[in-house]
């Protein structure tokens, strides 16, 4: 493993009245072991699992692309200090890697195209081609397929927000392929049950406190699109509750 452990320390926290360091879930989880290739982070929106993974991003010295010239009326301030109260294990010391998140990549392919225009050969590193002449999802997935040839450690925020179900497999199994010989690790925040069902990953739940490990098919993903795809009918039922 490049990252083999994450050590939280809730008793360094700068103010605990204030989001991320008043998360239950942080304080209690005074470490999170990552011994696969594949983990991932699950939880309900507002758990604090994209905000710990960019914190563990940042800590391990991974560059965070953002558009910093548009302004950001809610960005929080204290999100972005929590990788000041991390301890990473790094047993190779430095390693290279990428972070990807969804919201920015639109962003980015912009900025490479601009870039491109003064120096074309940094598009052989993303396909040979300019990732705008794509559709989003195909752009997508020839980032991911050339990105990850490079060995390294990487971080994904849902991944799938732009992808069908077929390219979500596609990832699923490029995922599965660049992670069996040890070649890369990902750490990945998810709601899709298509990539959840990688072999051999890790699956943490931010919904309970401590973070804990939880199996496939117990994730309320998992059991949320088999009940309504064997019966999508009662889901329109007026009393029906979701749980």
């Amino acid at each position: 493993m490049f990252l083999d452990n994450v050590k939280i320390r809730s008793d360094r926290f700068p103010d605990t009245g204030v989001y991320p360091f008043n998360l239950d879930v942080l304080h209690k989880t005074p470490q999170i072991v990552l011994d696969k290739s594949v983990t991932f982070f699950i939880g309900e929106n507002g758990s604090g699992k994209s905000t710990l993974l960019r914190a563990i991003c940042r800590k391990a010295g991974v560059h965070i692309w953002e558009d910093t010239s548009r302004l950001a009326l809610d960005n929080n301030p204290y999100a972005d200090c929590l990788s000041d109260y991390l301890e990473l294990g790094l047993p190779q010391g430095g390693v290279k890697g990428s972070f990807f998140d969804s919201r920015t990549f639109q962003d980015f392919t912009r900025f490479l195209d601009e870039w491109a225009a003064a120096s074309p050969d940094i598009l052989k590193y993303f396909g040979g081609d300019s990732l705008t002449n794509r559709s989003h999802g195909q752009s997508l997935m020839k980032y991911f397929e050339s990105r990850y040839k490079v060995r390294g450690l990487y971080f994904m925020d849902e991944p799938e927000t732009a992808l069908s179900p077929k390219s979500q497999l596609m990832l699923l199994k490029l995922l599965s392929q660049a992670s069996s010989s040890g070649h890369n690790q990902f750490i990945i925040v998810s709601h899709s049950p298509i990539l959840l069902a990688c072999p051999g990953a890790s699956i943490y739940t931010f919904d309970t406190a401590p973070v804990s490990p939880i199996g496939y098919y117990d994730t309320q993903y998992y059991r949320i699109y088999r009940d309504f795809l064997n019966n999508p009918e009662s889901f329109l039922a007026a009393d029906n509750n979701i749980d």
